[in-house]
């Protein structure tokens, strides 16, 4: 099982990034998918997940109304679209199948002016 996550940068606070995952290892569209972040000294937290179809999704309040999560079944993708970025988003980035214990190497999203 492995994770592969990229799309992450440097933003001015306002700005945009849409985050990519790309997962091998299992039957992709049998699974929930999951972005967590890390913040500096901060414990992992889980910021948005999609259900297997795309259709059930759920947001961590500090993410709704500006992040979307979506999946793309036919190519093994999980993404993150990220508006109106703020400096506390300022974090690593990684996806998950919560039913797997494995980690990818996660993408650094720093939001500053």
């Amino acid at each position: 099982v492995q994770f592969v996550e990229s799309g992450g940068g440097a933003v001015q606070p306002g700005g945009s990034l849409r985050l990519s995952c790309a997962a091998s290892g299992f039957t992709f569209s049998s699974y929930a998918m999951s972005w967590y972040r890390q913040a500096p000294g901060k414990k992992r937290e889980l910021v948005a997940t999609i259900g297997s179809t795309g259709r059930n999704i759920w947001y961590a309040d500090s993410a709704k109304g500006r992040f979307t999560i979506s999946r793309d079944n036919a190519k093994n993708m999980v993404y993150l679209q990220m508006n109106d970025l703020k400096p506390e988003d300022t974090a690593v980035y990684y996806c998950r199948n919560p039913n797997f214990a494995s980690w990818g190497q996660g993408t650094q999203v720093t939001v500053s002016s």
